[in-house]
């Protein structure tokens, strides 16, 4: 099972990141997929899951209206649309499945 995110960076308050995640190793189609968050000196934070088929998400009260998730089976990779970023988003954002998770991506949001 291999998890590769890519996408990160840095960017000004208010600006947009599309983050991606490609999977291997697995049946990609067959699992539920999450993006985690976790930021220096804090704990990790699930930002969203969204179900196998896509077809249902649960976000944290803290992106809400502002990031989306969405995957594309076909290409077996999970994507994060981060729109309307705060300071406070600032963190290394990991993609998993269940208790497999890749190297993450850094995030900064800073001017």
């Amino acid at each position: 099972v291999q998890l590769v995110e890519s996408g990160g960076g840095l960017v000004q308050p208010g600006g947009s990141l599309r983050l991606s995640c490609a999977a291997s190793g697995f049946t990609f189609s067959s699992y539920a997929m999450s993006w985690y968050r976790q930021a220096p000196g804090k704990e990790r934070e699930l930002v969203v899951t969204i179900t196998s088929a896509g077809g249902s998400t649960n976000y944290a009260d803290s992106v809400k209206g502002r990031f989306t998730i969405s995957r594309d089976n076909a290409k077996n990779t999970v994507y994060l649309q981060m729109n309307s970023l705060k300071p406070e988003d600032t963190a290394v954002y990991y993609c998993t499945r269940g208790t497999v998770r890749g190297q993450g991506t850094q995030v900064t949001v800073s001017s």
